[in-house]
């Protein structure tokens, strides 16, 4: 939920150089725009408030931007396009005869179909005919012309769907070229299965050095490999660099189509690759830093950083009347049951069973602030509403600043976290979590096992099976029945004092210090745990620091 955020600090801290420069240029790496991001753009202008030279580089399809995200400069690049399609997704399917081309084609001319139907209901109301007369004749022909013209597209499309699920498919051939590849050159293989990996050093290893970083902070995996080649590079030009990893997600437990075939061995094998070149790595959950440990033999356990809200700046009342509230953008007033769902859009994130749900709650609404994310799965969720007769109690709602979240919600009944039992799913205190929790919203989510545990030690809200709509709609009622028993949980000052940016972002500004070998850390002589062997390129490290507890 990020909007560019433009705003300076509230607040400032001691600037870790006595002389008040900067101890260090950071540049920071993500695989995205940037604006969506809150982590990194909390990480960006928290260290930048810290004392650092902050350089935050993302990609985009559009042209270059350059903002300013508090102390901190933010600036994307374009990445090129995927390839376009081979030329065997064009050649007719002998098991799909009736296929379009591409989905291009098939989405164009279903929704034109769709553009027809809608014309022939407003044409019929504006211009009644009498009945047994040529005119009306002639329209039951049509209309009978056209009921065949959008059966025929409509199967059409279906085959076009069922085509591209089918070229998903590994084949043998492909199966036996992937085999051959990772046998061949092991780890790199990546180069063969995965080659438009290749697209984010195009686009950001030549801005890398030019800012000549002391620090260079890469997130998530793709920009791993950005970050530990312009780290050679600049050693072979004779200038030290510093490398730190965030994993925002474990890789082993994402989903991709092909994932086990070919896309995970791609990425673990480019993992594998860059990896050593790390002096740190940092996670966001305690489970992920004890499997990223296991799986990489780290020298040291990752850092946790959790993604929690910032609470540095205060909300105003020109925030309030600029961006409002989560009731009032749906138009509800106080006494109706309001559950609230943030975040992106996708089905294995329970959207469509909260709809359901919708049945067994009547007079409830449901708001998904879900902005621009997923919009053919959101449009997919508001025909199943139609469908169910509950459309008039779904809202949708933009977007917000990531600093305004908490409080954007915070006039809702339920904050919603219905997610599917994915792998990643069962892992984290997700981002939506704590929002909630800021928000001070009794929580009702599914039974992912990380969320589900602290929800039932905590008593902020209620756990339901996972895919479950009734057993979703009973937890609802439990909540709706007495608020304040959930509400209650955050009366503990010990519970959102913690989850707070501001305590998280100090581990980070240690952990530059430590590298950097200034401030406190250095005074007091602290070594790195898990720091570089005299071989640097090979030693395989993890944490700078303790992790959090």
């Amino acid at each position: 939920m990020i909007a560019h955020d433009s705003a300076p600090p509230s607040r400032t801290q001691d600037r870790p150089a006595a002389d008040g420069r900067p101890p260090g240029r950071v540049v920071m790496l993500v695989d995205n725009d940037v604006a969506r991001d809150s982590r990194v753009q909390k990480a960006a202008r928290s260290t930048a408030a810290l004392g650092w030279d902050v350089t935050l580089l993302g990609v985009t399809s559009d042209a270059t931007a350059r903002w300013a995200v508090g102390d901190a400069v933010a600036q994307t690049y374009p990445v090129a396009p995927l390839p376009r399609p081979r030329r065997r997704d064009f050649r007719r399917s002998l098991r799909h005869p009736l296929a379009y081309p591409t989905p291009q084609h098939a989405d164009h001319f279903g929704k034109l179909a769709q553009l027809r139907r809608t014309d022939r209901v407003f044409l019929a109301g504006a211009r009644p005919v009498a009945p047994r007369t040529p005119r009306w004749a002639a329209r039951k022909v049509t209309g009978l012309l056209r009921r065949v013209q959008d059966r025929w597209v409509a199967a059409r499309v279906a085959q076009t769907a069922a085509k591209e699920a089918g070229h998903l498919r590994i084949t043998r051939r492909d199966a036996l070229g992937y085999r051959l590849a990772g046998a061949v050159r092991g780890h790199r293989a990546w180069r063969s299965l995965e080659p438009y990996l290749w697209r984010y050093e195009v686009a950001l290893g030549a801005a890398v050095d030019a800012l000549a970083p002391d620090i260079i902070h890469a997130n998530d995996v793709r920009m791993l490999g950005v970050g530990a080649r312009a780290v050679r590079r600049a050693r072979l030009a004779g200038r030290e660099v510093a490398l730190v990893w965030d994993a925002h997600e474990y890789l082993r437990g994402l989903r991709q189509p092909g994932a086990q075939r070919r896309w995970l061995p791609a990425h673990l094998g480019y993992l594998e690759e860059y990896l050593p070149l790390a002096d740190a790595v940092v996670t966001v959950s305690e489970p992920i830093a004890d499997l990223l440990q296991r799986d990489h033999q780290l020298a040291a356990r990752p850092l946790v950083v959790q993604n929690v809200p910032s609470v540095d700046r205060p909300v105003t009342d020109e925030d309030r009347r600029r961006y409002g509230d989560i009731r009032a953008a749906c138009g509800l007033g106080p006494d109706t049951p309001l559950l609230v769902y943030s975040g992106a859009a996708a089905a294995q994130r329970g959207i469509g069973n909260a709809v359901t749900a919708l049945r067994l709650l009547p007079g409830a609404h449901l708001a998904l602030v879900v902005g621009q994310s997923g919009p053919r799965y959101v449009a997919r969720v508001l025909e199943q509403a139609v469908r169910q007769g509950v459309r008039q109690r779904v809202h949708l709602a933009s977007y917000v600043p990531h600093w305004y979240v908490p409080e954007f919600l915070s006039t809702a009944d339920v904050g919603l976290i219905p997610l599917h039992h994915w792998p990643n799913h069962e892992l984290s205190l997700i981002t939506k979590f704590f929002e909630y929790s800021h928000a001070r919203l009794p929580l009702v989510t599914s039974d992912v096992a990380t969320m589900a545990a602290m929800v039932q030690r905590t008593g902020q809200g209620e756990v339901f099976a996972a895919e479950d709509c009734e057993d979703l709609a009973r937890a609802v009622r439990a909540v709706l029945a007495d608020p304040a028993r959930y509400r209650a949980a955050y009366d503990n000052p010990a519970l959102l004092s913690r989850w707070t940016w501001e305590e998280e972002v100090q581990v980070l500004h240690q952990l530059y210090a430590r590298l950097r070998g200034v401030g406190a850390a250095a005074e007091a002589g602290v070594p790195v745990p898990g720091g570089r062997t005299p071989d640097r390129a090979r030693a395989r490290v993890g944490a700078a620091a303790e992790p959090a507890e």
